[in-house]
C-alpha cells in the first residue's frame, strides 16, 4: 500500500498517488488501484498479486461507509468464516472481503483478531476517521514520513522517494547500523526522514486532530503467560501445531512446499496430511553436487508421496547476475543485499510451480531461540572516521536492544529488523507463508520451560509421531529421533566437519589460507568443499565469473569518491580478492550492496 493523509486537495494530488504506486508496478502479474477520499485528505493506493488474498480490494461493506485496504493475509479459523455467512454479510470466497465485517461486528478490536502479516488502511465514514495498521511483528513493513504538507505511508520506501525528493539521502546511522548489523536497527530505515511503523500500530488520523499513536497489542501479554512443564508444553505443542497448519494449507492458488534438510519444513510435511501428488516439493540446490538439504528432502518427499524437484543456481543464474542483484537491492529498498539476487532466481522459478510458496521459515527461531544476527566487526580501514564511529555505536544499540525476554527480542526485532530482507525479496515473486510466525504457535513458544527453550528434541519428537517414517531420515546435520548412538555421533560429526569446511572455503576464509588457495588454485580443490550445504558460493564467483562485474562496479570513481568510503583500501581489497590474494567476500558484499542504494534509490529517483 502507499498514500498520504493532507490538509491539502486530495484531488489535486491524484498524480503525485499514480507516480507512488506506479514505481512499484513491477511484474505482469501485479495487480493495482487507488481510491481518494477528500473528507479525510487521503489519497491510497495498492499494488497485490493476482488471485492473491488482497485481490478484492477496495473492500466496503454493504452500506458503502466504511472501507478496508487491506495487504497481507490473515489466518483465521474456519467457523470465523462460518459466522459471518450465518449473519448474512456478503463478501467473496477465499480472500479478504469479509474482513471489514470484522470490524463491523468487533470494531477498532478486530485487529488485534488478526492473525498473519499483514498492513492496511480502514476509513470509518460514520467515525470520521482513518486507521493505518500493521502486523505485530511489524514483518509487512511500513515506511513513514511526516512532513509539512500531510503524513506519507508506504510499503516501499522507494513510493516515498520518488515523490519527495528531499528524502533521497542516506541516513548514516542507519548505513554504520547496515555495515555493522546487516540491516537498520530500532525502526530505522536506511533513508533520513524516512521510519518504520512500530509493530502493533493503530494510528488514527481525523481532520481535526493529531495523529492519535497507539498499539492493539504489547508484548507482555505474551510475556506473562505461566511457564509449563516439559510434557505440557509438549502436548500443547502438539495440539497447537495440529490445528493451526491447516490454516496455511488453504487457498485458491496452488501451493507449493520449499524443503531443506532441517527440522521445520519436515514438521510441516510430517503434519500436513496432504494426499499424495497433491503438493509439489522442491529444493533450491548448488551447482557442484546435491547438498545435504537436497539428499534429505528428496528422501522426505518420497516417503510423502508427494512430487520434487530441484531449482538449481547454476550458470542460468550467474550469467544474468547483475540484473538479480540490482532488482533485489532495488525492491527491498536496500534492505537486502547482493546476495538476495539468488533469492530473486530461486522464487522466480518457484512461482512458475505454484504461486504460493509454504516454507519452515522461522522455526528455529521462533521454538529454538535462534538468533539469526549480531554485529560483526568493521574493516575499519575501508571507512572514514565518522562511519567507524558509526559502526561501532551499531554493536552498542545492538547490545542494549538485545536485553530482556529473548524471544520478545527475536520475534519483535530480529524479524521485522533482519528477517524483512529477504522475505522482501521472496515476496516480490509468490506469496511466502510460514506457519511457525502463528499467533497462537508464538505464544505457546513464550511457555517452553527453560531446558527445552534451545531443545531439537520436541521438533524431532513432533516429527515422530505425525509421520515415523519421516524420523528415520537424518536431517541436514544428522540429527535423528532415536539416534543409534556410535554412527549417528560419528555421521553427526562428520556433517559438521562439513559444514565448518565449506564456510571456511566460502566466507570465513582467513586471509593466510586464501594465499596458499591461490598457489594451489590449478588443482580447483574448491570442488571438495562447495555444494555439501550452501547452494550460492560467492567467494570463487567474485574471484571467477563474477569479477568483471565486482571490478567494474567497485573500481568506478563514483564509488571511490563516496565520502564514507577510504577509496585507496577499496581498491586493494577488490584487486586482493579479484586475484585470490585475500577473502574479502563480504565486504564486496557491502560495498556492492551500498553503491546499488546509492545509483538506484538515491540518484536514479
Amino acid at each position: 500500500i502507499t498514500g498520504f493523509v493532507s490538509a491539502t486537495s486530495v484531488e489535486d494530488r491524484r498524480s503525485m498517488l499514480d507516480q507512488m504506486v506506479g514505481c512499484m508496478m513491477r511484474e505482469p502479474f501485479y495487480r493495482s488501484g487507488t481510491l481518494i477520499e477528500e473528507e479525510f485528505g487521503l489519497g491510497i493506493g495498492w499494488v497485490c498479486h493476482q488471485g492473491s488474498f488482497s485481490d478484492c480490494l477496495p473492500i466496503w461493506n454493504e452500506q458503502k461507509d466504511i472501507c478496508l485496504i487491506f495487504s497481507g493475509e490473515h489466518f483465521a479459523d474456519p467457523s470465523e468464516i462460518q459466522g459471518f455467512r450465518a449473519k448474512e454479510h456478503q463478501f467473496g470466497p477465499g480472500n479478504a472481503s469479509y474482513l471489514v465485517h470484522l470490524y463491523e461486528e468487533m470494531g477498532i478490536g478486530f485487529l488485534e483478531k488478526l492473525n498473519g502479516w499483514f498492513s492496511g488502511v480502514l476509513v470509518d465514514r460514520r467515525a470520521q476517521k482513518v486507521v493505518l495498521f500493521n502486523d505485530r511483528y511489524g514483518l509487512n513493513r511500513i515506511y513513514c514520513h511526516a512532513g509539512t504538507d500531510g503524513f506519507y505511508f508506504a510499503s516501499e520506501a522507494k513510493s516515498l522517494l520518488k515523490v519527495l525528493p528531499q528524502l533521497r539521502q542516506l541516513d548514516m546511522a542507519a548505513l554504520g547500523e547496515f555495515f555493522s548489523c546487516g540491516c537498520a536497527l530500532q525502526n530505522r530505515s536506511l533513508f533520513a526522514g524516512v521510519s518504520l511503523l512500530p509493530g502493533a500500530s493503530m494510528w488514527t488520523f481525523s481532520r481535526t486532530q493529531s495523529p492519535k499513536k497507539e498499539v492493539y497489542f504489547r508484548k507482555e501479554a505474551w510475556e506473562n503467560q505461566p511457564t509449563l512443564n516439559g510434557a505440557e508444553y509438549y502436548e500443547k505443542l502438539k495440539a497447537t501445531f495440529a490445528r493451526v497448519l491447516p490454516k496455511y494449507l488453504r487457498g485458491k492458488k496452488p501451493i507449493g512446499m520449499s524443503l531443506t534438510g532441517g527440522l521445520d519444513s519436515r514438521m510441516i510435511m510430517a503434519w500436513a496430511g496432504s494426499p499424495p501428488g497433491t503438493l509439489s516439493c522442491y529444493t533450491f540446490g548448488s551447482r557442484y553436487r546435491d547438498c545435504t538439504d537436497v539428499k534429505a528432502a528428496r528422501g522426505v518427499a518420497k516417503v510423502c508421496g508427494q512430487p520434487y524437484q530441484i531449482i538449481p543456481v547454476d550458470g542460468k543464474f550467474l550469467a544474468r547476475f547483475s540484473g538479480f542483484a540490482e532488482r533485489a537491492v532495488y525492491v527491498s529498498d536496500g534492505a537486502m543485499d547482493v546476495t538476495g539476487s539468488v533469492e530473486l532466481y530461486v522464487n522466480q522459478i518457484a512461482r512458475e510451480i505454484a504461486p504460493i510458496r509454504l516454507t519452515g521459515n522461522y522455526g528455529s527461531e521462533i521454538l529454538r531461540s535462534n538468533v539469526a544476527f549480531k554485529p560483526r566487526s568493521l574493516n575499519e580501514a575501508l571507512f572514514d572516521s565518522e562511519m567507524v564511529r558509526l559502526g561501532r555505536r551499531a554493536a552498542d544499540t545492538y547490545a542494549s536492544e538485545s536485553q530482556g525476554h529473548s524471544l520478545s527480542f527475536i520475534a519483535l526485532k530480529q524479524v521485522p529488523w533482519h528477517h524483512y530482507s529477504r522475505l522482501s525479496v521472496e515476496q516480490s515473486q509468490l506469496t511466502l507463508r510460514a506457519p511457525y510466525l502463528d499467533n497462537d504457535l508464538v505464544a505457546l513458544a513464550y511457555q517452553v520451560p527453560p531446558e527445552l527453550a534451545m531443545s531439537k528434541e520436541p521438533a524431532l519428537r513432533l516429527i515422530s509421531d505425525g509421520n515415523p517414517a519421516l524420523s528415520r531420515i537424518p536431517t541436514d546435520r544428522g540429527s535423528l529421533y532415536r539416534p543409534a548412538p556410535l554412527f549417528t555421533q560419528a555421521w553427526q560429526l562428520y556433517q559438521e566437519f562439513t559444514v565448518r569446511a565449506e564456510y571456511a572455503y566460502d566466507y570465513g576464509m582467513p586471509q593466510w589460507l586464501a594465499r596458499v588457495d591461490h598457489v594451489v588454485a590449478p588443482l580447483r580443490l574448491e570442488r571438495l568443499f562447495l555444494g555439501r550445504h550452501k547452494f550460492y558460493h560467492f567467494h570463487v564467483w567474485y574471484r571467477d565469473e563474477l569479477s568483471q562485474y565486482v571490478k567494474d562496479m567497485l573500481l568506478d570513481s563514483r564509488t571511490l569518491a563516496r565520502p564514507y568510503l577510504n577509496g585507496q583500501c577499496v581498491e586493494k581489497i577488490v584487486t586482493s580478492h579479484l586475484k585470490g590474494r585475500g577473502n574479502y567476500t563480504r565486504e564486496i558484499h557491502k560495498l556492492l550492496t551500498s553503491e546499488l542504494i546509492q545509483r538506484q534509490l538515491i540518484e536514479q529517483h
